[in-house]
């Protein structure tokens, strides 16, 4: 089967940076849109940054100017870069990704278990 994994969150004081990994794996053939999405405590799940195999990019109007998406294809991960983090981007960090897997080819919606993210002095 295919797994998300997510890696690089942590404690981290206002105004500063850290960056987030999410390595797929498995059975996989190709690996189309990924992107990442955010929990805040008493919050719906919400789109930070989205980008696609061609490497395409949008992102929230919250985190414009400051987040960075970007891919590896060849290693099938994708990075957020945060710079200027605020205590408004604490939350659990989800990666999510539609991958064709092996031998279906068959497109599915895959989620990894989230990274934690906390932003505070």
């Amino acid at each position: 089967q295919v797994q998300l994994v997510e890696s690089g969150g942590g404690l981290v004081q206002p105004g500063g940076s850290l960056r987030l990994s999410c390595a797929a794996s498995g059975r996989i053939f190709s690996i189309n849109d990924m992107g990442w999405y955010r929990q805040a405590p008493g919050k719906e799940r919400e789109l930070v940054a989205i980008i696609t195999r061609a490497s395409s990019t949008n992102y929230a109007d919250s985190v414009k100017g400051r987040f960075t998406i970007s891919r590896e294809n060849a290693k099938n991960t994708v990075y957020l870069q945060m710079n200027s983090l605020k205590p408004e981007d604490t939350a659990v960090y989800y990666c999510n990704a539609y991958i064709a897997g092996t031998p279906s080819l068959r497109v599915m919606n895959y989620w990894g278990k989230g990274t934690l993210v906390t932003v505070s002095s």
